[in-house]
């Protein structure tokens, strides 16, 4: 079976297992329109599906996903940016209460911009190389305060620094700095490890990741 059969195919047994048993909440999101809570920066990894990890229904989550679930700073210029943009129309149309940046564990961007590999000189595309660009004072930190570790370490100590620098980003758009100092709008941080399930949350307090795994 061809993989758009396969597509083909899981649509029917959506329609039949999910869309008729719901049809009355997918014809009132389709009169009314959407309004979620909740806002997911997620990564484009094909392993980490954000409705499926918390186990949302339809009209639940307003998500976007990129390369390694990075946001940018804001850029006055407003030339085409699609995360920003996502953002924006999240936060000032939707007026959504919560945003998480999902990091996940095994990131195939993080892996190869820490391994020097999206350098266009080494073969790499200069859409992603400029695009992972967004972490190189991360990934200078990261290397320094590490000499030694294992590339495993590095790897996950620079996907929470990933999720911990978009943070930082998120607050450099004055719509969201407004929202959260008035308690209209809260930002998190979460880390998924595909291998274990695990979902950790970071402390921005404690500045650490921690599970949410009870035990």
């Amino acid at each position: 079976m061809h993989d758009v059969e396969r597509l083909f195919e899981g649509y029917r047994k959506f329609r039949a297992e999910n869309f008729l048993p719901k049809r009355e909440i997918f014809e009132a999101l389709a009169k009314v329109g959407q309004k979620p809570r909740t806002m997911i920066i997620g990564c484009c990894d094909s392993r980490v599906d954000p409705t499926t990890i918390f186990g949302a229904g339809p009209g639940d989550l307003f998500v976007i996903r990129n390369v390694a679930n990075l946001v940018p700073p804001f850029e006055p210029q407003g030339d085409f940016h699609g995360t920003s943009a996502a953002i924006d129309f999240a936060v000032s149309s939707l007026g959504v209460e919560d945003i998480v940046i999902l990091g996940h564990s095994g990131c195939g961007g993080i892996k190869a911009y820490l391994d020097g590999l999206h350098d266009p000189e080494r073969g790499g595309g200069v859409f992603i190389h400029k695009w992972m660009s967004l972490l190189k004072a991360a990934r200078g930190t990261v290397i320094a305060n590490n000499p030694g570790r294992a590339p495993e370490t590095l790897q996950h100590e620079m996907e929470h620094a990933g999720i911990v620098s978009s943070l930082g980003n998120l607050m450099s758009f004055a719509f969201i700095a407004e929202r959260v100092a008035a308690g209209k709008l809260t930002i998190h941080g979460a880390y998924f490890d595909i291998a274990t399930g695990d979902l950790q949350a970071y402390d921005r307090h404690a500045r650490r990741f921690e599970s949410l795994v009870a035990g």
